[in-house]
């Protein structure tokens, strides 16, 4: 990867008709082609906003991501390397209702497409590529889902520094700037609930998506740091009402939390805890991580883990 790389995001933007599956494809004015609708990153921006605003600056239509559908790199005639990343999304019958999409400049059309069709027609091999990693996933049976999202809190008052209580300690100048820039990237996953523990450095950086939501933030010491120094913490419990909800969640605890959440994940979900659940475990602060589970049967396994770090 160097300086001239060019990153992009976009989706496999997918609805029912009639039970039956279509995917989205756009075609280009400019290029005269059918393509996966994607954009470049701007600046300040994750590539989760990327793939959600360009889906719906190309589309008209407002999505929530779901599980990651592959990444693809290509030269571009200057030579330089474009890397794509690629989420299922589906589109509701409410966004298709309120799209806002007119042919323009850039986007000529939009055609809902059956797998087969859009296979035949998609002008280049890395989309269907792209295309190839979503279809598996739909023979899987694991296309409808929900995030449960473990985040911990942003950059917090050093407890050297503190004279208060532990439960008390605020965020620093860094921290509430990552906690206002954790907002978009998790508005990109859909999330809908808020869970938190009670400490003032968890409540105060799940605030702004709060307000954005127009949502309470729900507090149990269940997942607080204080009752995990004293052995009575209780990830099991929460975790097992959040997916048996089947809501789009974000969960805000601590470091040393985080690791009984993942596994309570696992095991509620019937997956088998193992080393692919470090990474998402040890998150630095304001970062995240996103399980993606099946609507139909959330006990049916973790589908994907994607880890996301702090912008700040």
């Amino acid at each position: 990867m160097t300086d001239s790389t060019v990153f992009a995001a976009g989706g496999v933007v997918w609805r029912l008709v009639d039970g039956k599956l279509r995917v989205l494809l756009v075609s280009r004015a400019s290029y005269r082609d059918l393509t996966l609708p994607k954009g470049k990153v701007e600046a300040n921006e994750t590539l989760m906003e990327t793939a959600v605003r360009e889906i719906r600056e190309e589309t008209g239509i407002r999505v929530s991501l779901g599980i990651p559908v592959g990444v693809s790199h290509y030269r571009l005639p200057n030579g330089r390397e474009k890397i794509v990343h690629y989420w299922a999304a589906e589109a509701t019958d409410a966004a298709i209702q309120t799209s806002t999409f007119t042919p323009n400049k850039e986007i000529a059309a939009v055609e809902w497409l059956s797998l087969k069709k859009a296979r035949a027609r998609l002008s280049y091999p890395v989309d269907r590529e792209i295309l190839e990693s979503f279809a598996a996933r739909v023979d899987e049976g694991v296309l409808r889902t929900f995030p449960l999202v473990a985040l911990r809190h942003a950059k917090a008052k050093a407890r050297t520094e503190w004279e208060g209580t532990e439960g008390e300690r605020p965020l620093t100048t860094r921290g509430r700037r990552q906690a206002n820039a954790l907002v978009a990237p998790l508005l990109a996953f859909g999330v809908r609930r808020i869970w938190s523990s009670p400490a003032e450095r968890c409540v105060r950086t799940v605030t702004p998506l709060s307000a954005a939501l127009g949502r309470r933030i729900e507090r149990t010491e269940l997942i607080s740091q204080e009752a995990w120094e004293i052995g009575a913490s209780d990830a099991k419990t929460v975790v097992r009402a959040r997916v048996a909800a089947r809501k789009p969640v974000v969960l805000c605890s601590h470091g040393p939390v985080l690791p009984d959440i993942m596994t309570e994940l696992a095991y509620t979900t019937g997956t088998m805890p193992g080393a692919y659940l470090g990474s998402p475990s040890n998150l630095d602060t304001a970062a995240f991580s996103v399980a993606h589970l099946s609507v139909d049967d959330p006990g049916s396994g973790i589908i994907a883990i994607e880890t996301h770090d702090p912008r700040f």
